[in-house]
């Protein structure tokens, strides 16, 4: 049976309300500002975009500093619009970075990796302390690619991201390249192999745990099985969760409640040795 991969993978599309979702997430990032202790606009490059906020709980100066990427193809959104989702992870004393990053078609996703990775290792020279990882739909791509980034280098540890978890993620490049939303983003043959972390080697520490919303179509269920399958397969601790009758846009929302099985897990991460 042949899969319409422009109607799989086209989000807005199977969720009219989208707009409405996206909105909510502006303002109640907003009011999480207002509220929570925040230090907004660190930069960590050149590039306006290259910034991040970061949100102090003032409660385990010892434990890994959780990092939260957002989504929107590569293409869309910055990190203003996810402050709240601090709340979660901040109610366990657990500190949370939200960087933005350049966005195609200014760059490749390979430019973004690489932004990602800046911002990664702006942390561990600030603060000294290693990461969780994890971000929403494009930001579940970046999150996979931070875990299973090679940080054995001169100015990072061999371990900077000890854990991951993806959020409706894209692992998987290729199966964007013939679709509508790739007009912008400019995945090749060649980029979807350099920068799909499934074909990466596995990593060989950590966890990783890839969650999708049950209502979403059966290729964002696969690409999250698929993941599990293949790290789990070679000896990586790796798990796929759908997640009730969530879409692809309300998914996100349980990082922001502190007793979701979501935010649990998150931190359940940040304690593991």
């Amino acid at each position: 049976m042949m899969i319409d991969l422009e109607a799989e993978y086209n989000n807005r599309a199977r969720v009219p309300d989208h707009e409405h979702v996206i909105a909510r997430w502006a303002d109640d990032a907003a009011s999480y500002r207002q509220a929570a202790a925040c230090d907004l606009d660190i930069s960590y490059g050149n590039h306006q975009r290259q910034k991040l906020d970061y949100f102090p709980a003032n409660g385990r100066d010892d434990a890994p500093i959780v990092v939260f990427i957002h989504g929107g193809y590569w293409q869309a959104l910055d990190r203003a619009s996810f402050s709240h989702v601090a709340a979660g992870v901040a109610a366990h004393g657990l500190d949370m970075a939200v960087p933005s990053y350049r966005l195609a078609p200014e760059v490749s996703v390979q430019d973004i990796i690489d932004d990602l990775r800046a911002a990664c290792l702006y942390l561990w020279k600030t603060h000294a302390r290693s990461l969780v990882v994890a971000g929403h739909s494009a930001g579940g791509h970046l999150a996979a690619a931070m875990f299973a980034s090679n940080w054995d280098m001169p100015d990072g540890p061999d371990r900077l991201v000890r854990a991951g978890m993806g959020i409706s993620g894209l692992y998987d490049l290729r199966p964007l390249m013939p679709i509508s939303i790739n007009e912008r983003i400019g995945i090749n043959e060649e980029i979807s192999m350099q920068c799909s972390p499934i074909l990466w080697p596995v990593p060989k520490h950590g966890r990783f745990e890839a969650w999708v919303g049950g209502a979403e179509s059966r290729e964002y269920h696969r690409q999250s099985e698929t993941l599990a399958a293949c790290w789990s397969g070679a000896g990586l601790p790796c798990e796929w969760h759908p997640v009730g009758d969530d879409n692809h846009f309300t998914v996100v929302r349980h990082l922001a409640d502190e007793a979701s099985d979501m935010t649990r897990a998150l931190v359940s991460m940040c304690d593991a040795e």
